[in-house]
């Protein structure tokens, strides 16, 4: 089990410069990740809140002993988009996660990470993008255990990553329904979801929970937490487990993977723990359980929900 290794992915809210850096400058210091994921993934106008820090993040990241790769953008619409992606991938020093196909093929067969953006289904897909220069794949949040587990079963040399904290990506629009629903337009936004740097909640019309917008990505309005079903992912094959960054302790919440991933703590008390650190928010695990996404399948009497 110690040979299991944590990724921490991008920040997909925005979040003031500096704030930006003070997390990534708690996570260098306090965090027992392995590789951090950097980078604007959402939306590119929000690239300027983050550029000014970047360097200084890297090299904090670097000394404290972590691996550090650049994030894509995950929907390329614009030309200057365009050509900030071509520029990303011929300059960077760095590993590149891709989070769409375009972007697969402009890397035109270097080595390089997929992120969980990207539809990989089937084991044919892995093997497809290892030959073309994937040398990790973290698969979609969506998938099914059972799923997974023949991926890794079909593509024995692919290096597989599965999303095991935080709130799931579920679609990117061109539009930005985050602005819209506070009167403003994608183009005149004046960064309304910085308001919300957890995400804005969306109810039914019955007032139930649905979903999180985040600039013009849709989320799942629950946390994925997969702590009980770790053992099964590795024996399956899985060798890295994603931590997705919420607006709370991530670097507590790390080490609480970290003790669970290394035998010296029950899924049971590092879930208790997990809610403790990230209140209010609401858990699930249904997608792994080929249930719904917002489903919570309890493997013990007690869940980490705390309302």
């Amino acid at each position: 089990m110690s040979m299991s290794k944590l990724t921490l992915g991008p920040v997909y809210y925005l979040w003031d410069g500096p704030k930006w850096r003070d997390f990534y400058f708690q996570i260098a210091d306090e965090a027992p990740v392995d590789r951090v994921i950097l980078g604007e993934t959402v939306c590119s106008k929000r690239q300027h809140f983050i550029e000014p820090h970047l360097a200084d993040v890297v090299e904090r990241l670097e000394r404290a002993g972590k691996t550090v790769a650049f994030s894509s953008l995950a929907l390329v619409t614009l030309e200057r988009e365009s050509r900030s992606l071509k520029e990303l991938i011929e300059t960077a020093d760095h590993p590149i996660e891709v989070n769409d196909l375009a972007s697969v093929g402009l890397i035109n067969g270097r080595r390089h990470l997929v992120g969980p953006l990207v539809n990989v289904y089937n084991g044919p897909t892995a093997r497809l993008l290892a030959q073309r220069g994937a040398e990790r794949i973290c698969l979609p949040p969506e998938l099914p255990f059972s799923s997974i587990a023949r991926i890794a079963a079909d593509a024995p040399d692919v290096a597989l990553e599965v999303m095991v904290f935080g709130r799931m990506p579920l679609a990117i629009s061109a539009r930005c329904a985050h602005a819209r629903s506070k009167g403003r337009s994608k183009d005149n936004c004046q960064f309304v979801c910085g308001e919300e740097p957890d995400g804005l909640p969306i109810n039914t019309l019955d007032r139930q929970s649905f979903l999180v917008l985040n600039g013009v990505q849709t989320m799942s309005h629950t946390c994925q937490l997969l702590l009980s079903e770790l053992l099964e992912l590795q024996e399956a094959g899985v060798n890295a487990f994603r931590l997705s960054p919420q607006d709370c302790d991530m670097a507590r919440i790390a080490s609480i993977f970290q003790k669970t991933l290394s035998g010296g703590m029950e899924p049971e008390e590092a879930a208790a723990l997990i809610a403790l650190s990230y209140p209010g928010a609401v858990f699930s695990n249904g997608f792994h359980h080929a249930q719904a996404g917002a489903a919570w399948v309890s493997r013990a009497r007690s869940t980490p929900q705390v309302l």
